[in-house]
């Protein structure tokens, strides 16, 4: 990595009509500064647009938050690095690439699984090691899990093709011959749920719910989930994970010295209250977006003219809250409908002295599988044993710790219910929450055999869902966005523009194509193309001639 690497100039073609675009600059405000705010900011910026982009946090990332207390830093939001070559094709439109502005370690194993507090944890690499993993545990699953693998490596390449870059904005999609030839091999997976489509090809329940858990990624469940999504398996059993060291507050630190240097202009504390839209006879067209200094109590409105706005904020705070009622392209009706996803409980652990029984991804889960989502879904009360992620970074980087100690980050999927309250420093949270996060820290200790463990934390600091409300305007206190369910993945899922105002678009986790670093990079690809009057299929490319090819697996 080099010092100068991330400040490359992005990687312009085609002069010609470069020049030709200059002439057309749109004067565009980003709202949001999250991984799809930063990314579209960057992609319009090199594009030739005058941007302007406005977080209301101090820092930016979004969901993707960060906290430093006595020499830990913890990441607070994603943590896992998959889909590279996604996130590489960003970097390389901007006139660099990972390997220069990032230092990306592969884990291996890629994490480590309990399942149950008898019996010894499991560690699952990528590949031929993962067949040789399942084949211990039920006879016969090796071949199984490398045709798995196989078959979610093809549904991957599907998605990548028709399915990830398309904003479905158009009726040619749903009329491609090759999509018309594929219907046989995609109703099943579309129709099927990830469990059932599981349950055919494993017996063994632990097998099972490692393959089903990527649902959870994805903000909802394998009962709810719909099977096309088994390709996530090709994410960490063939393509492996990775860890950018410095954490993802490293990415988002790295994409924002990009973007500043092709010519955003970024405001921090700066809390948008309000779109302006102009009406001229049956057209509406964005025309300002209104904002105040956030830190300051007696900050004044300062008022941002553009004719297109990027809302990168939650959609539904943008619709409810920034929009007028005849502008908001989603009813109130139509957001009783959807399913929010999962909030959860954080906690962040500084502890004394090294964990050998951890590594950088650790996955625990009850015996209550079913039992253990539905209570989430449907809001009930979590027992005291529930499934958790732990992530302990320092396993990896020893940046993140003061030298011999760790830093744990735990994630307890809760119900999506603000009412749960809000987090806090050492126990100061709500009573739910630090009743969550206790129990939490308990099971950690009990499961891994660290009896220890509670007099070693010398950092704690918890989170809740009214704190994904507070921090980052999410609906119902989402810790993802809107769940991938079958109603609400691909082209059920909300659009990336209002129909109803000209220069109005959206990006992020709760529109096309859903939830996840790539995915919000990808939303960013669409809204870019479609201001750059490119209708080109495809991933976007600064050449409007032709498209650009798909990202490589290996990310180049």
């Amino acid at each position: 990595m080099t010092p100068d690497s991330a400040r490359r100039k992005p990687r312009m073609k085609n002069n010609n009509k470069n020049a030709q675009r200059a002439a057309n600059t749109q004067t565009v405000v980003v709202i949001g500064g999250g991984f799809s705010g930063l990314a579209t900011a960057g992609l319009l910026a090199a594009s030739g647009h005058a941007v302007t982009l406005l977080e209301q946090q101090k820092n930016l990332g979004g969901r993707a938050g960060r906290l430093e207390r006595e020499g830990f830093t913890f990441d607070t939001g994603p943590s896992w690095y998959l889909m590279p070559e996604v996130i590489e094709h960003w970097f390389e439109l901007m006139g660099t690439t990972t390997d220069h502005a990032l230092d990306l370690v592969a884990l291996d194993p890629g994490y480590r699984i309990w399942f149950g507090q008898d019996g010894s944890p499991l560690d699952l690499s990528t590949g031929g090691d993962a067949d040789a993993t399942f084949e211990s545990l039920q006879p016969g699953a090796g071949a199984a899990l490398a045709e798995y693998r196989w078959e979610a490596r093809e549904s991957y390449s599907l998605a990548l093709r028709h399915f990830l870059y398309d904003d479905f904005s158009s009726a040619r999609t749903f009329l491609n011959p090759q999509l018309l030839r594929l219907l046989p091999k995609l109703a099943p997976l579309l129709l099927g749920s990830l469990e059932k489509h599981v349950s055919k090809r494993f017996n063994d329940p632990r097998l099972r719910q490692v393959l089903g858990y990527p649902a959870v990624f994805l903000g909802s469940s394998p009962q709810r989930t719909p099977a096309l999504y088994h390709l996530m398996s090709h994410l960490d059993l063939t393509q492996g994970v990775q860890y950018p060291m410095g954490g993802f507050a490293r990415l988002v630190d790295v994409m924002e010295q990009i973007c500043r240097t092709a010519g955003v202009e970024i405001i921090t504390d700066a809390r948008v209250e309000g779109i302006d839209v102009a009406s001229v006879g049956r057209t509406a067209q964005v025309q300002a977006v209104r904002w105040v200094n956030s830190a300051k109590a007696d900050s004044k409105f300062n008022r941002v003219e553009a004719n297109v706005v990027v809302g990168a904020a939650d959609l539904h705070h943008i619709e409810s809250a920034l929009l007028p009622p005849e502008y908001r392209a989603h009813s109130a009706s139509s957001w009783n409908r959807r399913d929010p996803g999962p909030s959860a409980v954080l906690l962040c652990l500084g502890v004394k002295g090294k964990l050998p029984q951890l590594i950088h991804h650790n996955l625990f889960f009850t015996h209550d599988w079913g039992e253990n989502f539905a209570r989430i879904h449907e809001g009930g009360d979590l027992q005291a044993e529930t499934s958790i992620y732990v992530c302990m970074p320092s396993h990896t980087d020893s940046s993140v710790a003061p030298h011999g100690d760790e830093s744990l980050f735990i994630l307890i999927p809760a119900p999506a219910l603000p009412s749960w309250g809000n987090g806090g420093p050492d126990g100061t949270g709500s009573p739910r929450v630090e009743e969550v996060a206790r129990a939490a820290i308990d099971q950690l200790a009990a499961w891994a055999g660290i009896p220890d463990l509670d007099e070693r934390i010398v950092v704690r600091h918890s989170y809740g869902p009214q704190d994904f409300v507070n921090n980052v305007n999410a609906w119902r206190g989402s810790a993802l966005g809107l769940a991938h369910t079958l109603g609400q993945s691909a082209f059920f899922r909300p659009a990336n523009r209002n129909h109803k105002v000209q220069g109005l678009h959206y990006v992020g986790s709760s529109v096309r194509p859903g939830i996840g670093i790539p995915m919000c990079l990808i939303s960013a690809e669409l809204v870019a193309k479609r201001i750059n009057g490119i209708r080109t299929p495809g991933p976007f490319s600064f050449d409007t001639a032709e498209p650009a090819p798909l990202p490589r697996e290996d990310g180049r």
